[in-house]
């Protein structure tokens, strides 16, 4: 096990990213009718990439039960000390990928919720080598790194049965979690930003979405899907292509037709 000494400023940041996800009713009660679209009391919910565990909470309210995946030790400890009591919120402190094994994860000193496991998300490769100035900045911001555990979805669902609902957020490493799923989950969730159209444009390409799928989408923190009816993984690909660079992140919902 890693004996983590946290990166300067990183305790700041995680009270900063507390108080603003714990402390703002009215966007506790749009996330509950948000999830209140694809969940009822009883179901069973995955959470890659927990973060802070404020979904968590949205889950629980929504009486569904929680398996939670968070790698970064300081946002697990944080999930720890909240949910410690609770029976139906289980928390593997592991990340989540297309093989099983370990994994590097980078820990953003400045913002715990940006903390990832993918180089392309920190611009490694070619365009990186080709910025000396952005490397040196994003050695500052993600320049502390451990090993941690990696598991698939398989693997979880072998473990702890087929969630009703598969919830992703990790930093650009989406399509890599949805290439470890060989099972039609009822509904998906994952995350987008219109800097890495790549990342959403591959998780649309997966084999999954072959399956009776309809998309739609939230933007920022709306907590509220964008589109009037779900639509095919063309349709969305072609939205997301479309949408400005301004539009800056969301979520995409993928919902199992019968």
């Amino acid at each position: 096990m890693n004996v983590v000494t946290w990166p300067k400023g990183t305790v700041k940041a995680l009270s900063r990213r507390l108080r603003m996800h714990y402390g703002d009713k009215e966007r506790h009660a749009a996330m509950d009718r948000l999830y209140g679209a694809f969940l009822k009391p009883g179901d069973l919910v995955f959470d890659i990439g927990a973060h802070l565990g404020d979904r968590i909470s949205a889950f629980r309210r929504l009486g569904a039960r929680v398996i939670a995946l968070e790698p970064d030790p300081g946002p697990a400890r944080a999930i720890r000390l909240i949910h410690r009591r609770d029976p139906l919120v289980t928390l593997i402190q592991a990340a989540c990928g297309d093989h099983e094994g370990s994994i590097a994860l980078r820990i953003s000193r400045t913002d715990p919720a940006t903390s990832t496991v993918s180089a392309a998300f920190l611009g490694a490769g070619a365009g990186m080598r080709e910025q000396p100035e952005r490397q040196e900045r994003q050695e500052q911001l993600w320049g502390h790194e451990i090993t941690v555990p990696c598991t698939t979805l398989d693997k979880l669902i072998a473990r702890h049965g087929l969630p009703d609902l598969l919830k992703i957020d990790v930093e650009g490493f989406e399509a890599h979690v949805l290439a470890g799923l060989t099972r039609a989950v009822p509904a998906i969730s994952f995350e987008f930003a219109t800097e890495r159209r790549d990342v959403a444009e591959g998780c649309l390409a997966l084999p999954y979405t072959l399956r009776r799928y309809r998309f739609n989408l939230t933007l920022g923190d709306s907590q509220r899907l964008a589109l009037a009816e779900p639509v095919t993984a063309e349709a969305m690909g072609e939205h997301l292509r479309g949408l400005p660079r301004s539009a800056g992140s969301g979520d995409v919902y993928a919902v199992l037709r019968g």
